[in-house]
C-alpha cells in the first residue's frame, strides 16, 4: 500500500472517505431493545452517571456542529457534519434506553460552548481519545464479568464502533490542518493541541484522585468515563484494565486504512502507567 503525504489531497480524501463510507444509518428507536430481567433492570437503574453521559454526548454534538461552518472544503464539511449527527444520535440512544427501561430521565445541563469553535473541537477531540480508550476496555470487561445481559451489550456496540471512527478522524484532521498551515503558524497550533491535552490529563487526574478518596464530585464535565469505571465496580486489577484497553484499542483501529494516523497520546500514557502498576 502506497503511503501518502500528511496534509495532501490524497490524505484528506482518505480519512474523510474512510469516515463517511463507514457510517451506519441506524436509529435508536428502531433498534431491537431486549427485554431485561429484574436484576439487570435494577443494576441499570442504579447507575449514577446517566445525567453526565447524556449531557456530555449532547454537548459534544453541539461542539462538533459549531465547527461545521468553518469547514470550507466540501468533503471535510460533510465528514464533520456527519460526526455531529452521530454524536447527537449517541445522546438520543441513551435517552431512548432510559425510556425503554423505565429509568427516570435526568435533567440535561445546557451545553457549554466556547467562542472559538476550533478550540472547542480540539478539547472535545482529545477528551474523546481518553474516553474511547477506556470504553474500548471496559466494554469487554463488563461482558466478561456478566455485568449486563449480552444482548444489551451487543445492541450498544455501535456506539463503541463509532467512537473508534471519531478518534481516527480527529487524529487525522488535526495533522491535516497543521500540515496545511504556513510554517510560522504550526508552533501555535502545536501549543493549542498540547494545552487541550493537558486540560484533559489534569481533569482526569483530579477525578481519579477524587475517586481514590471516595468523593463523587468529579472535577470536569469531560471525564465521566472514570466515573463509569467506578460505578461498574468491576473485579479487575488496574493493570488488567489498562492492558485490556491497550489490546482493544489496537483491535478497534486495526480494520481501518493502515496509512491513516492513529491517536498515540493516550495509549503511550497507558503503556507508561502499565509499567508502574503491580501485576496482581
Amino acid at each position: 500500500m502506497t503511503k501518502f503525504t500528511i496534509g495532501s489531497e490524497e490524505h484528506k480524501k482518505a480519512f474523510c472517505r474512510s469516515f463517511i463510507d463507514t457510517h451506519d444509518a441506524w436509529e435508536p428507536q428502531s433498534l431491537p431493545w431486549p427485554d431485561l430481567k429484574q436484576d439487570a433492570l435494577a443494576r441499570l437503574r442504579a447507575m449514577p452517571f446517566w445525567d453526565e453521559a447524556i449531557s456530555t454526548e449532547a454537548e459534544v454534538a453541539h461542539k462538533v456542529a459549531a465547527l461545521v461552518p468553518l469547514q470550507r472544503d466540501p468533503i471535510l464539511r460533510e465528514a464533520v457534519e456527519l460526526q455531529g449527527l452521530e454524536e447527537a444520535r449517541h445522546s438520543e440512544l441513551l435517552k431512548t434506553m432510559l425510556e425503554r427501561y423505565d429509568i427516570p430521565q435526568p435533567p440535561i445541563r445546557p451545553p457549554k460552548l466556547h467562542s472559538d469553535p476550533d478550540w472547542g473541537f480540539l478539547r472535545m477531540g482529545y477528551g474523546e481519545c481518553f474516553d474511547s480508550f477506556f470504553a474500548f476496555g471496559l466494554f469487554p470487561l463488563a461482558r466478561q464479568a456478566r455485568l449486563f445481559p449480552l444482548p444489551l451489550l451487543e445492541l450498544l456496540e455501535p456506539i463503541v464502533d463509532e467512537e473508534a471512527r471519531h478518534i481516527l478522524f480527529f487524529a487525522n484532521w488535526v495533522a491535516y490542518c497543521r500540515a496545511r498551515m504556513p510554517w510560522y503558524q504550526r508552533p501555535l497550533h502545536r501549543a493549542r493541541c498540547a494545552a487541550a491535552m493537558a486540560i484533559q490529563v489534569g481533569g482526569r487526574a483530579r477525578t481519579a484522585i477524587d475517586a481514590a478518596r471516595g468523593s463523587s464530585n468529579h472535577s470536569s464535565d469531560d471525564d465521566f468515563m472514570i466515573g463509569v469505571q467506578d460505578a461498574l465496580d468491576l473485579d479487575f486489577t488496574p493493570r488488567e484494565v489498562v492492558e485490556t484497553c491497550l489490546i482493544e484499542n489496537d483491535s478497534r483501529l486495526r480494520s481501518y486504512d493502515g496509512r491513516l494516523l492513529r491517536p498515540t497520546f493516550v495509549p503511550t500514557l497507558a503503556r507508561i502507567l502499565r509499567q508502574a502498576l503491580p501485576r496482581k
